[in-house]
C-alpha cells in the first residue's frame, strides 16, 4: 500500500449522502493531515462511504483512510 505524505496537498472527494445533501463533493486542503482531520471530525458519517482522498496522485479509499489514521472512520 502507498504511504501517506501527511504534508502534501490533498483533495478530498466525499461520498454521496443518502439524503442527497447539497454539501460540496470536493475540497482541497493544504495538507493531507488537514483533509484527514476534516473527514473524521466534520464530514457527515453518511458521506464516509464512497469517499476518496487524493495525495500526490495517489488515491486512498475509505478503508485506506481509516487505516492511515489508526482510528474508527
Amino acid at each position: 500500500m502507498t504511504q501517506f505524505d501527511y504534508t502534501g496537498v490533498a483533495g478530498l472527494y466525499s461520498g454521496k449522502s443518502l439524503r442527497g445533501s447539497r454539501a460540496p463533493r470536493y475540497r482541497r486542503f493544504e495538507t493531507a493531515a488537514e483533509a484527514l482531520r476534516f473527514a473524521v471530525e466534520n464530514m457527515p458519517r453518511a458521506q464516509h462511504m464512497g469517499s476518496l482522498l487524493e495525495v500526490d496522485e495517489a488515491r486512498f479509499d475509505r478503508r485506506q483512510i481509516r487505516v492511515s489514521i489508526g482510528a474508527e472512520y
